[in-house]
């Protein structure tokens, strides 16, 4: 029976690890990408790609349609959505996918300033001291080879990760008392973001029919695997484990970005890029940590608070 246990333990530990790895590896995907393709299609093409493998799965279960709520929460959050995917692709076109990576994860640090669905009370001072360790981080990634104005793409994906944590903290306020279902919320946000997309990547569309079979794998793998696979895989480790030892695993992500975009992108990193790495990873990690801890600490105290669904 304990095997049992530690079996089922590891196989959610690993599927975190594979959710952390497929995002990490998005960047590059999304770099390579938008090589071959305007950035408008490959948004375009990500996003209706995952919206008819969302609405093939919600069909397959008829009797899990969407709510009102589900509507409504979706429409904004498509909005909101594809706001940040702007800000992250148009990003990472002009910067490494390492890079990336490493800035979007200020996200994990900058959500709770933004979220206001709790009563945590304020948090301790330690918390913006880690804050301060991941601006630093931000600074030394964005100096490259010397300390130097910030590149477009660098200074896009910190717009993306002050947009995303918006988003996130937004999602909390939206389902926050209401039965908002993660597959059909995700259905909504892509149908809204194929909607979005489709006029202004218009003209564009047709170099989908020139480019080859690695692109459209590229394009496919954004959509299913590091859209609709890694939200739903994720849903369901964190179902099956604790939301710490989820967060500790998919806090990785970074990690991920930078393995997969000097390993396989061969992207270079300097001394400092690689100070700053450590930096935002120590840094996210100490501000998770302290921001779990206080909830903790105020959820102890406060036994009969209730927690929202959440979504990426």
């Amino acid at each position: 029976m304990q095997r049992r246990g530690v079996f089922h333990t590891r196989r959610t530990d690993a599927v975190l690890l594979l959710v952390a790895i497929v995002w990490g590896s998005s960047y590059l995907a999304a770099k390579t990408a938008t090589h071959a393709l305007p950035v408008l299609v490959v948004l375009f093409a990500r996003y209706a790609i995952s919206a008819i493998a969302c609405l093939a799965l919600v069909a397959a279960r008829r009797k899990e349609r969407c709510t009102r709520d589900e509507v409504r929460a979706g429409a904004v959050l498509g909005i909101t959505q594809a706001a940040v995917l702007v800000l992250e692709t148009y990003g990472v076109a002009h910067t490494s996918a390492a890079n990336a990576g490493l800035i979007i994860s200020l996200t994990i640090v900058l959500t709770p300033l933004l979220d206001r669905t709790t009563d945590n009370g304020r948090l301790p001072p330690r918390f913006f001291a880690a804050t301060g360790v991941c601006l630093l981080a931000v600074a030394l990634l964005m100096s490259g080879n010397g300390f130097h104005t910030p590149g477009i793409g660098d200074l896009l994906m910190l717009a993306a990760a002050v947009v995303r944590a918006a988003h996130v903290a937004l999602v909390g306020r939206l389902t926050k008392g209401r039965a908002v279902r993660p597959l059909q919320l995700t259905t909504v946000q892509t149908a809204v973001g194929s909607a979005l997309f489709v006029v202004p990547a218009a003209s564009a569309l047709p170099t989908l029919t020139r480019v080859d079979a690695t692109v459209w794998g590229q394009l496919v793998y954004l959509a299913l695997f590091c859209s609709v696979f890694a939200f739903l895989a994720q849903t369901w480790a964190v179902q099956k484990s604790s939301a710490s030892r989820a967060s500790l695993l998919l806090g990785t992500e970074p990690v991920w970005a930078v393995v997969v975009g000097v390993c396989l992108g061969g992207e270079g990193f300097t001394v400092l890029a690689a100070l700053g790495a450590a930096l935002m990873v120590t840094g996210t990690y100490w501000g998770q940590h302290i921001e779990r801890t206080h909830r903790t600490t105020h959820r102890e105290e406060s036994p009969c608070r209730t927690t929202a669904p959440t979504s990426v």
